[in-house]
């Protein structure tokens, strides 16, 4: 089993950044990719990135290619999303994902979700 907890949620202006966190702890975490998804108000959980467990490898969904970063650090087991130039679209639930592969919603394991909101 694996336990993710995200945090660095926040307020954000248009065209700002912030970098989310997600620390993971349980077993068999070496083997494990990571991924960030997104919910925002009334649409579908879409994903927004995913990692390689050796942490190559990065995939971004389009709507953020240029723009996001997702980075693994694996002595300490947190994978990061570091955000710049956001967007109000960006206003979502943002999850850590582990255990699976690509940007649809089939992974093992999901943190409980931090909050963007990108406004002025």
């Amino acid at each position: 089993q694996v336990q993710l907890v995200e945090s660095g949620g926040g307020l954000v202006q248009p065209g700002g950044s912030l970098r989310l966190s997600c620390a993971a702890s349980g077993s068999g975490l070496e083997y494990n990719n990571f991924g960030w998804f997104r919910q925002a108000p009334g649409k579908e959980r879409e994903g927004v990135a995913c990692i390689h467990w050796r942490g190559t490898s990065p995939l971004y969904a389009d709507s953020v290619k240029g723009r996001f970063t997702i980075s693994l650090d694996s002595a300490d087991n947190t994978v990061y999303l570091e955000m710049d130039k956001l967007k109000h679209e960006g206003t979502a639930v943002y999850y850590c994902t582990g255990g699976g592969w690509g940007l649809s919603a089939r992974w093992h394991f999901w943190g409980q979700g931090t909050q963007v909101t990108v406004s002025s």
